[in-house]
Parts: C-alpha cells; structure tokens; sequence
C-alpha cells in the first residue's frame, strides 16, 4: 500500500473517530472548523430571511397606531379579519411547501418566497379599503408560510441533534429583534409623512417590502443546497460533516405515504404542536398589539415614541434566547428547559392580568417576551430531534407549525379595543394558554421518557438497523 492510500484510510478512521468524539461535550478540532464555517456562512442568511419575515407580518401593528386603521375606515372586526386571514393562509402553505422541498432547490424556494413576499409586503402600502387589504394579507400569508418548516427541514441535514436549539434560536432571535428593529424602523418612516400623495404608516410597507426583496436575491447567492454543494467546505470538511450526520439512508430515501401517516399519526407532535400553538397565540398577540398595549397604556406620550417603548423588551428576549439555546444544546434536552423558561412569562402574564400601575404592566412585557420567545427553540428543535426519516421529519416539522400556527387566529381577536387600556381578559386568555403548555410540555417528556425505558427494555428490537427513530438505538431526546 502507498503512502497515499495509507494516508487516505488514515484519514477515514480519523473521521469516523471524530464523528463519535463529535457527540460528546468536547468537539474535535474537524467538527469545530466544519460547524465554525457553516454558521457563518448559513445562520446570517436565515436570520436575515426570518427577520424579514417577522418584519413583515407584524409590521401591521405598528402601522395600526398610525393610523392604518382610519385611512382604510376599518373597524376592529375588520382589522382583525386582515391578521386572521394570513394565519390561515400561512398554515395552508406549510404543509406542501415542506414536502415540495426536497425535490425543489433550498437554494431557490427559500430565496423566492422571501422575494415574493417583500413583493405583497409593498403591495400594502398601496391597499385602499378592506377587501384589497385581506386580499394582500392572505397572499402574504401565502408566500410566508413556507419558510419556517422549511428552514428548520434545511437545517436538520447540515447540524446534528444536539445542535439544532442553538442554531434555531440563533436564527430565531431575529424575530424578538425583529420587534426592536422593526420598532425602530416604522418610527424613522412614519417621519416621511405624507409624500407622494401616501400617508406615512405606507412607506412602512413599501420600503421594508423593497429591503425584503433585496435580502431574498442576496440569499439566493449565499445559501448552499446542502453539505456536498457548499463552496466554502473543502472535500475532507464535507466528508467529515456527512458522516457526523448519519443520514445516508435519507438521501437515497424514496416518498412514501407511510412516513407521512407515520408523521401526522405520532403523538409527540401533538403534544408538542398544541403546546407551540398555546405559545404562538400569546408570541403574536404580543407582536401585532405590543404597540398598541403601550400606546393605551399612556406611557409613551405619542404613538411615535410608543414605538421606541416596544424596542427594549425585545432586546432583552433576543439575548436571552441565545443563552438558552445554547444551554438546551449542551444539556441535550429540550421540554426539561421548557419547563423553566415557560414560568417566566406566565408569571408576567399573571401580573400583568390584574395590575392597573402602568409600570408595572411594561415591567411585565420583559418577563412575557422572554418566556415565551425562549422557549421557541427548544420546541422547534424537539419535533425534529425525535423524528428520523426524511418524509417523517418534514410531516411532522410542517404539522406541528401548522396546528402551532393556528394561534394567530386567537391572537387576532383577543385583543379588542373595549378591553382596553389594560387588556386584563385578553392577558388572562394568554396566561390558560400558557399554563396549558406547560402541561403539554411535562406529558411529552414524560412520554418521550417512556419510549427510552421501553428500548432499553428490548421492545423495539424488531426495528433494529431500520434507521429510522424506531431503532433502539435512536433514543428519544426529553
């Protein structure tokens, strides 16, 4: 044998050595450059497509306290119709968007949708009266609802298990920080005032729609289609990253409706996506009314400087998710961390539910905001973690934010303009729904740790080399 081909097969037992050390608390040298590349290269890219993304679906209710509301003469039904329209919209694309994925290009579907809606996003600023309003949104709703599932599918073949949280939250903080941003951004625009023959509250839409654009063609030269096509790894860094995965057998794997009933058939995700969808009903409220809960509350002196108000309780939820994804990636668990997280924002909630100081309510939004934003990446994650086979996995990240997604009807309408100035009812709903997951939550560890103790006590040893999540060696993540 060469020295060449001693070298080469040197190399492959170091890598096979390598993919194991790389499960463990202590990375290998290989793996850190491999991850150190591609979060660099790929999380930017995401975190620019899902702050856009967050921009433009609530971007709304920063215009609505500018006056969005008059100029179209829409009263609070109608307004809330407009946000229940895109929810359910944006659940009917989930689904199909993820199982297209596979056959459609990452590199393609992704960037398009982020185009297409920065598209629709600009078409608001144009919109007169109700019906091109629901029009627009439900269109939104349409090109949008793709890019969540589909991005959490596309991250799960470049990231191992026990590294999805950290990546999801880091790509997630861009929707808190997207309320900062967007805060901010909706205030300097509304500065243009009246120009062109629009009102100001229309340059928030047709100049983030534009930026929108912007970011969707820019993603469509920076994102690779997957690990073998990423210009920035060498041959031996893709080999590396390849094997750390041990997805082989999904690459080769052919669409079978049996994964999919396998999928929407699994209790996991039920308990998991009602869980979510308890979590998103109180996250969108929180976006879409945020402005309008300072605004009523007279804290701020204008609705300009109550969108300045909004930036910092998002601020504080975009840092601390990072630290918690970073925690539920080294512990390795996801609904335990949940189980911490979730009281911090119930306990705002209940606060804030029965306190008439104005303070004191703003004090709570920090506590809501971090608890609920905090605990997205740990659920994302979990459904992903815990499923294995590429047709499960895209069945059940697409249903979970399907059923998850179904809050934004609930977020739509608790918040009518008679609760206000406290919205004590609205937050109350929120805060049953939150205890509610939290619940949810503790079932799913538990079952997921029943499932454990019954492969290690041999009963799923008919699935043994299967390769899916049935493998007793696939144990369930808690």
């Amino acid at each position: 044998m060469d020295e060449k081909t001693e070298h080469h097969h040197e190399f492959e037992r170091q890598s096979d050595e390598e993919m194991v050390a790389g499960e463990t608390p202590e990375l290998s040298k290989r793996t850190r450059e491999v991850l150190f590349k591609m979060d660099i290269r790929v999380l930017p890219i995401l975190a620019l497509l899902f702050l856009c993304s967050f921009i433009d679906r609530t971007n709304v209710g920063n215009a609505k306290i500018l006056g969005l509301e008059e100029d179209l003469h829409l009263n609070d039904h109608q307004y809330s119709i407009g946000l229940c329209v895109f929810y359910a919209t944006y659940i009917a694309s989930e689904l199909p968007s993820n199982l297209v994925l596979k056959k459609m290009s990452p590199k393609v579907w992704l960037p398009l949708l982020t185009a297409v809606w920065g598209c629709l996003t600009m078409c608001l600023g144009f919109v007169r009266n109700f019906g091109s309003f629901v029009a627009v949104r439900a269109l939104l709703g349409v090109a949008e609802g793709g890019l969540l599932p589909g991005m959490v599918l596309y991250l799960s073949h470049f990231y191992m298990r026990t590294e999805l949280a950290l990546r999801i939250g880091i790509f997630y903080t861009a929707a808190s920080l997207s309320g900062a941003f967007g805060g901010l951004l909706a205030r300097g625009l509304n500065a243009i005032g009246d120009t062109g023959d629009l009102e100001g509250w229309r340059w928030i839409f047709i100049v983030e729609g534009l930026l929108t654009i912007f970011v969707g063609a820019g993603a469509y030269f920076g994102l690779p289609n997957s690990i073998e096509t990423a210009k920035f790894l060498s041959p031996s860094q893709k080999h590396h990253a390849r094997h750390r995965l041990e997805t082989g057998t999904e690459a080769l794997e052919h669409f079978s409706w049996a994964e999919v009933r396998r999928g929407v058939f699994n209790l996991q995700v039920w308990l998991s996506a009602c869980a979510y969808f308890a979590i998103l009903s109180g996250l969108y409220s929180f976006g879409l009314f945020l402005p309008t809960i300072i605004n009523n509350l007279k804290f701020a002196k204008d609705p300009n400087e109550a969108q300045l108000w909004t930036v910092i309780p998002y601020a504080v939820a975009a840092f601390c998710t990072v630290i918690v994804a970073v925690l539920s990636d080294r512990l390795a668990k996801r609904g335990v961390v949940m189980l911490c997280t979730l009281p911090i924002a119930i306990i705002g909630y209940g606060v804030i539910s029965w306190s008439t100081n104005p303070k004191v309510q703003y004090g709570m939004t920090f506590m809501m905001a971090t608890g609920m934003y905090a605990s997205v990446p740990p659920i994302l994650s979990w459904n992903s973690n815990n499923s294995a086979g590429h047709y499960k996995r895209a069945t059940t990240s697409a249903l979970q934010l399907a059923i998850a997604n179904a809050g934004g009807f609930v977020a739509s309408f608790i918040y009518p303009k008679r609760q206000k100035p406290h919205f004590h009812d609205s937050h109350r709903i929120i805060l049953g729904l939150l205890c509610a997951a939290w619940v949810l939550v503790a079932m799913n560890v538990a079952w997921c740790w029943k499932i454990n103790r019954a492969k290690a006590a041999g009963k799923y040893d008919a699935w043994e080399g299967k390769g899916d999540d049935r493998d007793p060696t696939f144990k369930m993540v808690l």
